[in-house]
């Protein structure tokens, strides 16, 4: 009796179609959302799931991190046109089926979350520049950020999602004002500069006219030490020659000789030295045979004038 393969493999043939009709997997960190004749029915986890054939799967939603990159224009109170480059980190707020079901339902596609997430942001972070000066903007990006994620969360959290992170990579202005701003920082920089130059010329200045003042107070001082010093020497000077000359007077006069003598040879030698160092120039002096005697007068007589003189 001869049996037939054929309805063994038709049998098969339905049974591995039926197989995969009804096994599906969903991937590590994703949720695939089941519908049963259009209508939500249940959610299958990560790992090997089975449906029923008259199941569906509508879509996959990943749990895992997401980066979303935007760029945009916003103008400050005083009417300065900044552009923004900024990158935001958001994921689905949990793994409950509550939250599944509003990031799935919410919205009818991806690209429509992502375009109202995009005008979200758009407008609070134009909203923040706005109430803001050109001066003031580039310092605030702590500001902007906490301002514009206080929004997004009261905002995406009825969608099922949470933003991690908000962060502006970039701040930049029109050429103009870039150009403005750059010679504003150059004169600020110049008058800096002139500031420490004129700072340091007065140090200059004041020191050295300190290093004169003391260079004066000290050469004062030695003029004063020298001139005293010179008196004594010339008083001593003076004892000395009067000493020496009192012994040669003294000596004149045992010897028998005139002490006019002595006057004489001073005389003499004063004419001698007169003549050595007149380089050149014409000096008349009293050169008669009683001269000395003449001169000696004449000084004894300008001393007497002077006692005369003085208050008694």
């Amino acid at each position: 009796m001869e049996y037939s393969l054929a309805p063994l493999i038709i049998v098969g043939g339905l049974g591995i179609f039926l197989l995969f009709w009804i096994v599906c997997t969903v991937p590590q960190s994703t949720v695939a959302i089941v519908t049963m004749f259009g209508k939500y029915r249940r959610i299958l986890r990560e790992g090997l799931n089975f449906k029923l054939p008259w199941e569906s799967i509508y879509s996959r939603l990943s749990l895992q991190n997401r980066a979303l990159e935007l760029e945009f224009q916003a103008i400050t109170q005083d009417q300065a046109n900044v552009k923004f480059s900024t990158m935001i980190v958001y994921l689905v707020a949990d793994s409950s089926d509550d939250t599944i079901k509003k990031a799935t339902f919410s919205f009818a596609s991806h690209d429509e979350f992502l375009l109202a997430l995009q005008r979200t942001i758009d407008g609070s972070i134009r909203q923040f520049v706005a109430t803001t000066k050109q001066a003031q903007i580039l310092g605030m990006r702590p500001e902007i950020v906490d301002h514009t994620k206080k929004n997004l969360d009261e905002v995406v959290s009825s969608w099922g999602y949470v933003v991690r992170d908000i962060q502006i990579t970039d701040m930049t202005f029109d050429k103009e004002i870039i150009d403005s701003m750059a010679r504003v920082v150059s004169s600020k920089n110049l008058l800096a500069a002139a500031e420490n130059e004129g700072a340091a010329l007065l140090v200059k200045r004041t020191k050295d006219a300190e290093a004169e003042a003391a260079y004066k107070t000290i050469g004062a001082e030695a003029e004063k030490k020298a001139s005293a010093m010179r008196g004594e020497g010339l008083a001593l000077f003076r004892k000395n020659v009067a000493e020496g000359m009192k012994q040669a007077a003294e000596s004149l006069k045992d010897a028998g000789v005139d002490s006019n003598f002595l006057l004489f040879l001073e005389y003499t030698d004063a004419l001698k030295y007169v003549a050595d160092h007149a380089q050149g120039k014409i000096v008349f002096m009293d050169h008669g045979a009683g001269a000395a005697d003449r001169v000696v007068q004449t000084l004894a007589a300008m001393n007497e004038g002077a006692s005369l003189n003085q208050p008694k």
